[in-house]
């Protein structure tokens, strides 16, 4: 891999491979402000990078500071490898990654916020802030917040709230809750989950799941609750909310934090931040995986595609038990 240890080129588009740019990538003149950058594969940047378009044809690629394209960030379709973003991403237009090749991935470390999303085969560690979000066979830790339209299909997502949401395939929910103004429009056979009390730390370490604990099926209509919020002027806001809460009575019976899946979300979250590299302990006194950031969405994909399956939540408690919680 050839070093760059700075950028000085004037014309209006950086081509790079097979390269190790130790510098940000940033305008130095008005003119450059009209610059494209075009990744061809085996690149590694260090630094922040500025583009009026940034074009990616192909992996391994690794960004390892903030990136900002001002048109569109754009990686091609029949891209290959993997394609590492370690800090934010931001567009004032698009952020596409509409990947379909099986060795192809984008792994997005922080949020992404853009006017229009679109992601497919990609992981998000962070949230996603866009008018419209388009979502397929993707993941995402944190939320997903569309100020106009969400669509979910075959998706792992912390929450969502978004006035217009489709859905489709199965779809699951990290955090309790999600929103929306309109109901959900979906196509038939289309499923939700929640899996705040599923045992993802014993999944990921290869354990049995805790009692107690596994994914709950989430109905879009029996689960909804229609609220009216009204702020000091007296504006008016419908929102629908969906959620399990209102059914689980072994949520209380549970210690969440021997769960550990707080350690999975967190330190995918803060992966470009922590400066160790942690692991869970197995029961036999092992170590799991790393917790690193390709690591944990390699996890999210196997529950995505079938691989790890999640128990299905108990709906029988023992009455010695409620007795010995509640009396």
């Amino acid at each position: 891999m050839k070093e760059l240890t700075e950028i000085h080129i004037g014309e209006s588009i950086v081509g790079l491979k097979d390269n190790l740019v130790k510098s940000a990538i940033l305008p130095k003149s008005s003119s450059e402000l009209e610059r494209d950058v075009n990744i061809l594969g085996n690149v590694v940047v260090e630094g922040a990078v500025y583009a009026r378009n940034l074009i990616i044809d192909s992996g391994p690629a690794e960004f390892n500071g903030a990136v900002y394209a001002h048109n569109e960030l754009h990686i091609k379709n029949d891209a290959e490898e993997t394609v590492f973003f370690k800090k934010a991403v931001a567009s004032s237009g698009s952020v596409v990654s509409l990947l379909f090749k099986p060795n192809s991935r984008c792994v997005y470390g922080s949020d992404i916020n853009a006017s229009s999303v679109k992601l497919r085969n990609c992981f998000v560690a962070g949230s996603i802030f866009a008018n419209e979000i388009q979502l397929e066979n993707s993941v995402v830790l944190g939320g997903c917040f569309a100020s106009k339209k969400l669509s979910l299909h075959n998706v792992i997502a912390g929450t969502f709230n978004a006035p217009e949401v489709g859905a489709g395939a199965v779809n699951y929910l990290l955090y309790p809750t999600a929103f929306s103004v309109e109901p959900p429009a979906v196509l038939p056979g289309t499923e939700f989950y929640n899996i705040t009390l599923a045992d993802l730390g014993a999944l990921f370490k290869n354990e049995s799941e805790k009692q107690n604990s596994g994914k709950i099926r989430l109905d879009l209509e029996a689960d909804s609750l229609r609220t009216v919020l009204v702020d000091g002027n007296d504006t008016k806001m419908l929102l629908h909310s969906y959620s399990v809460a209102g059914r689980i009575l072994v949520g209380d019976l549970l210690d969440l934090q021997n769960f550990e899946n707080h350690f999975l979300i967190v330190s995918a979250a803060l992966g470009s931040q922590i400066l160790k590299t942690y692991s869970l302990q197995k029961s036999d006194g092992s170590k799991s995986d790393d917790l690193t950031v390709p690591a944990i969405a390699a996890f999210f994909f196997r529950i995505l595609d079938g691989t790890v399956q999640i128990k299905n939540l108990s709906g029988s408690i023992p009455f010695d038990e409620l007795r010995r919680k509640y009396l």
